[in-house]
C-alpha cells in the first residue's frame, strides 16, 4: 500500500545496458561488505559480489531500455521508533542490496524490524528534461524514502513493487538516497507468509528490508505505468488495458510481433480496454511456451512521447466436465495438473535467489522431472522469476503470502490483507504462467473467506480461484465458493468428490523425507511427514504415490495434485532436491516417467464422452437460486428437490441413477434409477417419468438423452432428447419436462445441469442391524475372515471348532454409516460401540468418541466387488480406497504402492463376501 508515488509493475531485460554495471559512489562506510557464511551454500554464493548483484532488468513486462541499477553496496545501521534519518552521515555497517539482512549474502546475517540504508547516486546527464522514476521491487515491509533529505514517500507490503517520482528531490549532482524500514514479521499483523521471527519446523527465516532490485528510470512526465494483458483465445485477440500517469489527452499504440512478423495492431484511449488481433494464435502451453513480443507506444498525435516493449502468451484456463468430473482446462483441453509445493527459499539469499541462473533454476528442475505446474506457496516471486515461468512453460498457482496462523486478523489487519491482495492480482496479472489465484490455506488468519474468492474473481475472471487449500485440514473454513475444492493428505495422496461447480485437487500431499549428509542446514535435526531410508527407496514410495494419484484421476476425479515439495527448506527435508539444489535425491528418470505416464492417462479423458458410463451419480440443478435441488422421482414423475446430507434415504436413493450407454444409441445416455432397477428416466408427453423398460423401441428412444455443451455456457452439460431433436430435458417449478429450446437466459439455465457424485454412495446393498461376518475371496485364502484383535483388524483362519472369542471377534453389526447413512459402518459383536475405522492407513477397532473425523474414518461405502464378485468397502473419505487384506493384516489401500498397497491381487484381496455370522 503505497502512500505516494506510483507504483510500478515488474520486467526484466535480456539485453544489459553499460549503465546496469556502473557502480555509484556511496561515501565510506566505517566497515566494507563482507559475505558471511550460510549454513548451507549453493553453487550460486561465491558468484555473488557488489559488481553483480542481481543486474538484468528487473521486469520484463514493461520494459524501458534506459535505466540504472542501484544494487550493490549501501551503507546499513540498526534504528529505533522515532529516529530522525541519518541524512549525511555515513553508516557503520555495509549490506549487498537486494539481499534480505537475514541473509548470509546481505552481509549482515541477523533480523532487525528497524533498520536504515543509505547510498548515494548520479543521474546520467543524458536523463536532463525527463523525469526520473524511483522503483522498488519489493521491500519487507514498511518502506519510508528520502532523497536529499526530503521525504518522498513511504509503502507498506512486503510482496509489490512502488515506485516514486523523484525529479523535484534532485540536486544536479551526488544523490542522497536513505531508506527507512521497519518489519515486525510475526510480531505484526501484516501478510508475513511463513516468515518468522523464531524459525521452527514449517516456519522459517525472516526476510527483512530490501530483497528485491532497486533502480532508476527516466520518462516524460505522461508516461506508461503498466500493461494489463488477457488473451482472448476464442476471439483472437489480446485484450490490453494500458494503465499511465500525467496523462493529457495522450493516445496508445500496441503492436504485437511473432519475432519480426508483426501479427497484429491497434489503437486506443490509455486506461480503456483495446483489442490486438492475434489471428490463429499459436497457444502457449506447458509443452510449448510460445510467447509474442508486444511493442506499446504512448503518442500525442503522430509524436511518439515514449515506447515500451513486453510479452504475452495466449492461452485460455476455464472449468469443463471431462470424463464425468468439473476439470481445469488449459485451451480447452484437460490435462493432469502435476507439480510440487515450491516455496521460493534460499540458503544463502533466504528469500532472494542469489543469481538470475538461480532463479531459473528451480523452474528448469521442476520441467527436467516432468511436472508441468508449480504452486507458488505462501511468497510472492519478484517479476523476473514470473518471465522464467512463462518462458520455460510451467502452470502456476500463485498464493497470497497469509497473516500469522492462530490469530484472529484486525480490522486494520485485514485492511492491510486485502490491500496487499489486490496488489498481488494487479501486479502479476499478466504472467501468462499465472493461472490460479490461492486466496487463503489451512485456515491461517482465515476470515470472510467467500468473500475474498469472489473479490479475487471480481478482479480477475480470467484465471481459477481457490478460495482455500486445505479445507479438510487444520481447521480450515471453506468458503463453499470458488473454482476448486482443494484437500490436504498427508502423506496421502487422498481427494475430495468434484462437484457441479468445483474441481477436486489435492494442495498439498507427500512429504517423504530424506537427510543427506552434507547437504543439511541443520545435520541431523531435518524432519519429513514420513522418513526414508535412501534414494531407490524414496523412489519406490514416490512412484506409488503418483500411481495413486492416477486411480484417484479417474475416482472421483481429481484433476490436479501438489507435492511437498521440490527442494529441502531449512530443517524439512522433504524435497526432491536437498537445500542446497545440488542433489536430486530420487531417481529422475523414474520419476519422470510416472509423472509423463500419468499426464498421457489424462489427455486420453478428454476423448471419453461427457458423462461415465456405469457409475451412479446425481444431476444438480445449476439456475441460480436453486442449487440446492437435485434430480429425483416420485411416484414415477421426474422432478426436483432440495437434497442435504440430512436428506432420507430414499429421498437420497430417489436422487441418484446410474449412466448407462443409451437404450438407442449407445453414443447417447439413459439413466437407470438407482432404487428400481430396470427403470429409467424417459419423457411421454412431454413429462419426464421413471418407467420400467417394456422392450419398445419407443421406449427406448424417450429414454435416451444426448449429452451437448451446457446451454448457458458454463463447464457443466444439457440434455437434448434423442428423438425430439431441440427438445432439452429442463425443470420448471420443481417438474422435470422436455421442452423446445428457448433462446433466453432461463431456459438455458433449466436445461443446464451439473453433474455430481451419487448422494446415494454405495452401489452394493447390505442389510443394515444385521450381525455378519466377511470372508476372504482371494483364491487360496477362502477359509479366512475380517477380524479384530488387540484393537487392529486381521484376517485369520475360522471354522465351527473355532473358539467363542475369535467367532466374535470375526463378526459384525451392519449399520448405517455413522457419517453418511447411505455408506456402511461395521460395529464389534463383542465391543458394542466399537467400529472398525481406518488410522494411519491400518484398520482398526476404536470405540467411537464423537469426533466427525472418527465417523468419517469409519464409514464405508459398499460397492460391486472390483474382482467380479463379491462386495468392497469403500473408504468414505477417502475415495479410492478399500479394506484390503494382506498378509493377514486389514489395511485401507489404493493398490498404487509397494507391500500392502501394491497392485498384485488387489481386486481379489479388497473383495469380500458377506456372509452369515460365526457369533449370530
Amino acid at each position: 500500500m503505497k502512500r505516494a508515488g506510483t507504483t510500478a509493475v515488474g520486467r526484466v531485460a535480456l539485453l544489459l545496458l553499460p549503465l546496469l554495471c556502473e557502480v555509484f559512489p556511496m561515501g565510506n562506510a566505517q566497515a566494507a561488505w563482507v559475505r558471511k557464511t550460510p549454513p548451507l551454500s549453493t553453487q550460486w554464493t561465491s558468484q555473488v559480489s557488489p559488481t553483480n548483484a542481481l543486474p538484468e532488468y528487473p521486469r520484463p513486462q514493461l520494459v524501458r531500455a534506459d535505466w540504472l541499477n542501484l544494487n550493490g553496496e549501501w551503507q546499513f545501521a540498526n534504528a529505533s521508533a522515532g529516529q530522525t534519518p541519518p541524512f549525511g552521515q555515513n553508516l557503520t555497517e555495509s549490506v549487498l542490496v537486494p539481499f534480505p539482512i537475514e541473509s548470509a549474502l546481505s552481509g549482515i546475517q541477523r533480523h532487525q524490524d528497524r533498520m536504515w540504508y543509505r547510498r548515494t547516486f548520479t543521474v546520467p546527464a543524458s536523463w536532463s528534461g525527463k523525469r526520473v522514476q524511483l522503483n522498488f521491487g519489493a521491500v519487507d515491509w514498511e518502506a519510508t524514502v528520502y532523497v536529499n533529505g526530503q521525504l518522498v514517500g513511504s509503502h507498506q507490503g512486503g510482496y509489490d513493487g512502488f515506485s516514486f517520482d523523484i525529479t523535484d528531490r534532485l540536486n544536479g549532482g551526488t544523490n542522497e538516497l536513505i531508506v527507512g524500514v521497519y518489519d515486525p514479521t510475526d510480531v505484526g499483523g501484516q501478510p508475513i507468509g511463513k516468515q518468522r521471527n523464531t524459525p521452527n519446523g514449517i516456519w522459517y527465516t525472516a526476510a527483512s528490508g530490501i530483497w528485491q532490485t532497486v533502480w532508476l528510470e527516466p520518462t516524460p512526465a505522461a508516461r506508461i505505468t503498466r500493461l494489463d494483458m488477457t488473451p482472448d483465445v476464442a476471439g483472437q485477440a489480446l485484450r490490453l488495458t494500458v494503465q499511465g500517469a500525467g496523462i493529457n489527452g495522450q493516445t496508445i499504440e500496441a503492436v504485437a510481433f511473432d519475432g519480426t512478423v508483426q501479427v497484429g495492431s491497434t489503437t486506443g484511449n490509455v486506461g480503456s480496454e483495446i483489442r490486438i488481433p492475434v489471428p490463429n494464435a499459436k497457444l502457449w502451453s506447458p509443452e510449448s511456451p510460445f510467447l509474442y513480443d508486444l511493442r506499446v507506444s504512448l503518442k500525442s498525435g503522430a509524436n511518439t512521447v515514449e515506447q515500451v516493449t513486453s510479452y504475452f502468451g495466449m492461452r485460455s484456463v476455464g472449468l469443463k466436465l471431462v470424463g464425468g468430473a468439473l476439470r481445469p482446462v488449459l485451451n480447452g483441453q484437460f490435462v493432469f495438473q502435476i507439480g510440487t509445493l515450491d516455496q521460493g527459499y534460499w540458503p544463502d539469499g533466504i528469500y532472494t535467489a542469489p543469481t538470475d541462473a538461480a532463479l531459473k533454476f528451480d523452474i528448469q528442475k521442476h520441467k527436467d522431472l516432468g511436472y508441468n505446474m508449480l504452486r507458488k506457496h505462501i511468497k510472492v516471486e519478484p517479476q523476473r522469476w514470473f518471465y522464467w515461468a512463462d518462458k520455460l512453460g510451467i502452470l502456476v498457482w500463485q498464493d497470497m503470502p497469509l497473516m500469522e496462523a492462530g490469530r484472529n486478523p484486525s480490522t486494520s489487519a485485514r485492511t492491510q490483507f486485502e490491500a496487499e491482495l489486490r496488489e498481488l492480482v494487479d501486479e502479476h496479472r499478466s504472467a501468462t504462467s499465472v493461472i490460479t489465484w490461492v486466496v487463503q490455506n489451512e485456515g491461517w488468519g482465515q476470515y470472510d473467506q467467500a468473500r475474498l474468492a469472489s473479490l479475487v474473481k471480481s478482479w480477475d475472471p480470467s484465471r481459477l480461484v481457490d478460495n482455500m487449500s486445505g479445507i479438510n485440514c487444520c481447521g480450515a473454513v471453506d468458503g463453499g465458493n470458488g473454482d476448486l475444492a482443494d484437500w490436504h493428505v498427508y502423506v496421502g495422496p487422498g481427494a475430495p468428490q468434484p462437484s457441479g461447480s468445483r474441481a477436486s485437487v489435492l494442495g498439498e500431499f507427500g512429504g517423504l523425507g530424506l537427510r543427506v549428509t552434507g547437504h543439511e542446514w541443520s545435520p541431523g535435526n531435518g524432519f519429513g511427514y514420513e522418513m526414508v531410508s535412501d534414494g531407490a527407496a524414496l523412489t519406490t514410495r514416490y512412484v506409488g504415490l503418483i500411481q495413486q494419484v492416477q486411480t484417484l484421476m479417474s475416482q472421483p476425479g481429481l484433476s490436479a495434485a501438489v507435492y511437498t515439495e521440490i527442494t529441502d527448506v531449512e530443517n524439512e527435508v522433504n524435497g526432491m532436491l536437498t537445500y542446497d539444489r545440488s542433489i536430486v535425491k530420487p531417481d529422475a528418470t523414474q520419476v519422470r516417467a510416472a509423472h509423463d505416464n500419468l499426464i498421457a492417462a489424462s489427455r486420453l479423458i478428454n476423448n471419453q464422452g461427457l458423462l461415465p458410463l456405469n457409475q451412479y451419480r446425481s444431476f444438480q440443478v445449476t439456475t441460480p437460486g436453486y442449487t440446492n435441488r437435485y434430480i429425483r422421482h416420485y411416484d414415477s414423475l421426474g422432478a426436483t428437490e432440495v437434497v442435504d446430507a440430512s436428506s432420507s434415504a430414499t429421498l437420497k436413493l430417489d436422487a441418484t441413477y446410474k449412466i448407462v450407454a443409451g437404450l438407442a444409441d449407445a453414443s447417447c445416455y439413459s439413466f437407470e434409477s438407482r432404487n428400481y432397477p430396470g427403470s429409467y428416466l424417459r419423457h411421454s408427453a412431454s413429462r419426464i417419468r421413471r418407467d420400467a423398460r417394456d422392450g419398445s423401441a419407443l421406449f427406448d428412444q424417450d429414454a435416451t438423452f444426448c449429452a451437448r455443451a451446457a446451454l448457458d455456457g458454463s463447464g457443466n452439460f444439457s440434455l437434448e432428447s434423442k428423438n425430439l431433436a431441440g427438445s432439452y430435458l429442463r425443470h420448471r417449478n420443481s417438474e422435470l419436462w422436455v421442452d423446445s429450446f428457448t433462446d433466453t437466459q432461463g431456459f438455458r439455465q433449466d436445461a443446464t445441469w451439473a453433474l455430481v457424485g451419487p448422494w446415494w454412495k454405495s452401489g452394493a446393498d447390505l442389510a443394515v442391524n444385521t450381525y455378519k461376518s466377511f470372508q476372504v475371496v482371494t483364491p487360496g485364502y477362502t477359509d479366512r475372515y475380517a477380524r479384530h484383535r488387540d484393537a487392529l483388524g486381521w484376517t485369520e483362519v475360522v471354522t465351527s471348532s473355532s473358539d467363542s472369542t475369535l467367532k466374535q471377534d470375526a463378526t459384525f453389526k451392519i449399520v448405517p454409516g455413522l457419517a453418511d447413512s447411505s455408506c456402511y459402518s461395521f460395529e464389534s459383536r463383542n465391543y458394542p460401540g466399537q467400529y472398525l475405522r481406518h488410522a494411519s492407513d491400518r484398520i482398526h477397532k476404536d470405540p467411537r468418541d464423537g469426533s466427525t473425523l472418527f465417523d468419517m474414518d469409519a464409514t464405508f461405502c459398499a460397492q460391486p466387488g472390483l474382482y467380479g464378485s463379491g462386495v468392497s468397502f469403500e473408504s468414505y473419505n477417502y475415495p479410492g480406497r478399500y479394506i484390503r487384506h494382506y498378509a493377514s493384516e486389514l489395511w485401507s489401500a489404493s493398490g498404487g504402492g509397494g507391500t500392502w498397497n501394491s497392485s498384485t491381487n488387489f481386486s481379489a484381496d479388497v473383495s469380500w463376501s458377506v456372509v452369515a455370522p460365526w457369533a449370530p
